[in-house]
Order: structure tokens, then sequence, then C-alpha cells
């Protein structure tokens, strides 16, 4: 593309397009732009050096100008998008293995990256902005992938991130309390997903019957339901240990390395979407699937065993730790902390959870941002009744001082970061690695 909304992407020759988002002013990098060589600029205000392209509205402009210039190329890619508040990365990256192990060319956009063709990207967003996202969906399509399956946050839908685009299939996995630092209220996060929905292509919308908020997410036709409640494809006989789950669906037993219950509902829309598409060898399909990384991710130490998982608001907490407390164990011990700069209205609530579930809790940090860390820890353990707890800032001493506490079949969990290979302190982006300060202190 010769359009660029990065001026420091632009090229001799280009047409850089100055976007208003919510963290920044595109109309501040327009000298810059036309320095790099960018021959027409498109704003909102001003003249320039350039030809320059006036115009109300320069995020519509860029809209329109992709919808006209390449939707009719990637509308022959087949889209899935997956909502909720949590299972999207382990849903979609299911997805993305499955079909492709099936030899049905797909690719993955989401929190973990851009993966295509084996190659992994990483992305700045769980959704991409709507010109990264074009660009990804216009490269998939010079390789011949078939599907795209997407993760579509809450916020990714309300900044216009996918707007234009038309989904095949439409996944909700549930919908709990976040980001309403962002959208302020529950009744908001949910209307905001649910516009996910109305952009459809005679499509498949696969929707967990047993979430409170399912009612918003049923099309006119085409509802496919999922869970212990479902009509469609009901769930029974969870049994889980640390090797795998065994569950039932609509009377046929499964296998799958994944443990917990909540990882039954992701992976039982991966069954749904590959029976839609007539697949015979289902079931070794499905045992095969690994999950993403950072998403209960288990190292081995002793005769305790270290989970590391992305866990980072109140339900996925609570149904992490009930998960591994059905397993076989003496302590359960969690590590968690709060983002900084987001939702504080989850922060007495996730403590609460961690500290009546667990055996013991190590507060600490987690991408504090412009917070100070103290007054974070403070919101989490300020309504505390149990005082099985204690408070560590720095989170690599927090990990060090937990495995410490291991003995005999203990289990720890590490949540909040998974993936995550840095920490956010003030404007900075620190490299850290839950799991590589586990590795390190095992190897010592």
């Amino acid at each position: 593309m010769n359009i660029k909304i990065d001026s420091r992407k632009v090229l001799p020759g280009d047409t850089f397009i100055a976007i208003k988002e919510f963290n920044g002013d595109g109309h501040k990098y327009i000298m810059d732009a036309i320095k790099k060589g960018a021959t027409t600029v498109v704003v909102e205000n001003g003249e320039y050096s350039v030809n320059t392209i006036v115009v109300d509205d320069t995020k519509k402009y860029l809209e329109e100008y992709l919808k006209n210039n390449y939707y009719d190329e990637i509308k022959k890619l087949k889209l899935i998008g997956i909502t909720g508040t949590n299972g999207k990365t382990t849903t979609s990256f299911l997805i993305y293995q499955a079909l492709n192990q099936i030899k049905i060319k797909c690719a993955y956009i989401g929190t973990i990256g851009f993966y295509i063709d084996k190659e992994r990207r990483k992305t700045n967003n769980t959704t991409p902005n709507l010109y990264e996202l074009y660009n990804m969906l216009l490269e998939c399509i010079e390789k011949d992938i078939e599907y795209v399956v997407m993760e579509v946050s809450s916020q990714g839908i309300a900044m216009g991130r996918v707007n234009t685009l038309l989904f095949n299939y439409v996944v909700f996995t549930n919908l709990t309390q976040d980001h309403l630092d962002y959208h302020k209220s529950m009744k908001d996060y949910v209307l905001e997903k649910q516009k996910l929905f109305k952009m459809t292509n005679d499509s498949y919308a696969i929707i967990n019957s047993d979430d409170n908020y399912k009612n918003y997410f049923l099309l006119d036709n085409k509802n496919i339901t999922y869970g212990k409640t479902s009509n469609d494809f009901k769930i029974s006989n969870i049994n889980s240990t640390l090797d795998g789950s065994s569950f039932t669906l609509n009377n046929e037993e499964y296998f799958t390395k994944l443990i917990g219950e909540y990882n039954i509902y992701n992976v039982s829309i991966v069954i749904i979407l590959l029976k839609l598409l007539k697949i015979k060898n289902i079931k070794d399909v499905i045992s095969s699937l690994d999950s993403p990384n950072g998403r209960m991710d288990i190292v081995k130490y002793n005769n305790s065993n270290i989970i590391i998982d992305y866990a980072h608001t109140p339900d996925a907490v609570e149904k992490i730790i009930n998960s591994v407390s059905k397993i076989k164990h003496n302590k359960i011990i969690t590590l968690v902390g709060c983002g900084g700069n987001r939702d504080r209205t989850k922060r007495s609530i996730m403590g609460d959870i961690a500290t009546k579930y667990s055996d013991f809790v190590i507060f600490t940090s987690d991408n504090p941002r412009f917070e100070k860390p103290k007054n974070i820890l403070k919101d989490m353990t300020c309504k505390l009744y149990k005082k099985n707890y204690k408070i560590i800032v720095n989170r690599k001493k927090a990990i060090k001082n937990a495995i410490q506490m291991l003995s005999n079949n203990d289990i720890l969990l590490l949540l909040g970061k998974g993936h995550e290979d840095y920490q956010v302190i003030k404007n900075k982006i620190i490299p850290f690695s839950d799991k590589d300060v586990v590795l390190k202190y095992i190897r010592r």
C-alpha cells in the first residue's frame, strides 16, 4: 500500500493520512511524513507544502479508501471472529492449529501475535487497527490462506478496528467484569461486543448458553449454542488432571491436553466448527491440540507444579483456582497483581477471590504503568477478611519467594502476565517473563 498512517513508515511518494485516535493525533506528525517523502497528506485541517486533501474525518476516509480499494480482495477470506472477556486467545489459537492440521490454511490474529505459515509476528493490540488488519489480510490472500481466525476485543470494536469487515463465523465465549475503565458499565461493555454479531455475512453464531449475557448475541437464525445447559451441544462428564481432560459433548467422549473446565468450553467451540466443516477425524485432531504460550503453562518443580497463566480478571482468576483445586494437591499458592491505569473496581474483587480460594496468596506488581505499585496492591488488599497473604512489590522477588514456599505436591499459580515478556513501568517497557524467572531459578 502506498498509504501510511505511521509517519515513521512513510516512503517517498506515499500518502500520509493523519488519524486522530484516543492515544494520539496523527496531525502532529504531518511534517515528519513530508520530510520522509509523502507527496500527499490527508488531514482534517491545515494546508501543507504537498498535495493536501482536507476531509471531515480522516478515520472515515481511511475506512472508505480501504474498503473501496481492497475489500473485493479480502472478502475471499473466510473470517472467524471471536469475542468475550476470557477464552478468546485459547479458542482462536486452537482453531488455528486444528484447521492447519487438517490441511486447511488458516492464519491467526490476536493477543499473542499474527501467525501465518508457521511464522509469528508480534501485534501491538489484541485487535490491530484497521490499516494493519487490511495489510495482514492482504498478505493472507497472497499466501493462499483460506481462513483467518481473529480475536475481536470490545475496545477494538469501539475504535472501529473491524469496521467494513464481514465475518463468516462469530463466537461468544463469555462476559464478566473487565475494561470498565473504558466502557464505564457492563451494559456498555456487552453492547459493544454485540456489534460484532451485526458484522456478519450469512454467518453462524456460536454462543455459550451458560452465560448470563447469551441473549445479546443471538442472530435471527443460524445460532448454535454450547454448554451444560445447551440443547445444541451439551457439555457433561468433565474430568481433569494435570495430564489433560476428558469430557462428553452430545454423548461423544473427547480427550484434550488442556486442563480446567473453562478450557472444555474453549475446546467445544473448536469441535462445533469442525463439525460445521464436516471434518471426520475430530477426536484425533482435538487430542493433539496444545494450549497457546502462557495459558495453563505447566512447569514441574520437584514434586510440585508451577502454572503460568494470563488470568487477569476476577472471573478468570476464580476459574483457574477452582479448576486446579479439583486436581489432587496439597496447597494452592497464588501469585497475582493488577495492571495500573486500568479498571480499579476489579482489584478488591480479585484480591478477595485469590485469598478465598487459595491456601496462600502473594500480591505483587503487574504492569503498574503510571500508578505506584503500592497503591494498586493497597486497592487489592484493603477489603480482605482472610489474612492468608503477603505483599512483595517486586515481581521477580515475589516469584522466587513463592517457589521457595513449595513443598510436596503443591500447586503454584503465577497469574496475570502469561505470555507477556515485559513489564510496563511508567512509559518504559522492561523485559520480564514469569516463565524465564521460574526456569532460571529451577536451573540454579
